[in-house]
């Protein structure tokens, strides 16, 4: 299956998201900030991002956009987060994220939009 990298800061969000996508025999790599970011995109060359979008030190913007600006700019970047007031999907998409999942996640649909996201759709909660 894929490589699938995760930036999340909560420890339990973390061991949710590993354990639902290891079970569809994804490969998972996290990380807990953006610190390492980008050489960890270069190392293991994910097929997909899933990124938290309020993370210490650097928002899930501003990674964004260091991915954008590199050599992986194509890279699929999936925003994942409990941001889900009016207008943050659209200001998330409109900032070039693939993909837009609010949390708490549905453990029974998200397997399932990370493989849509995987194929290249933009998925949306």
């Amino acid at each position: 299956m894929a490589t699938i990298l995760i930036v999340e800061d909560s420890p339990d969000n973390m061991k949710l998201f590993r354990t639902l996508l290891t079970l569809r025999q994804h490969s998972v790599v996290g990380l807990t900030s953006g610190e390492r970011l980008l050489s960890t995109v270069e190392t293991h060359q994910p097929a997909l991002v899933l990124m938290d979008i309020q993370l210490p030190g650097k928002d899930g913007f501003a990674l964004l956009e260091e991915i954008r600006a590199s050599a992986f700019r194509a890279t699929r970047v999936v925003a994942l987060t409990a941001h889900a007031m009016a207008g943050d999907r659209e200001r998330a998409l409109a900032a070039g994220f693939d993909g837009y999942i609010t949390k708490p996640i549905d453990i029974r649909s998200f397997p399932d939009q990370v493989t849509r996201a995987l194929e290249g759709e933009r998925v949306t909660t």
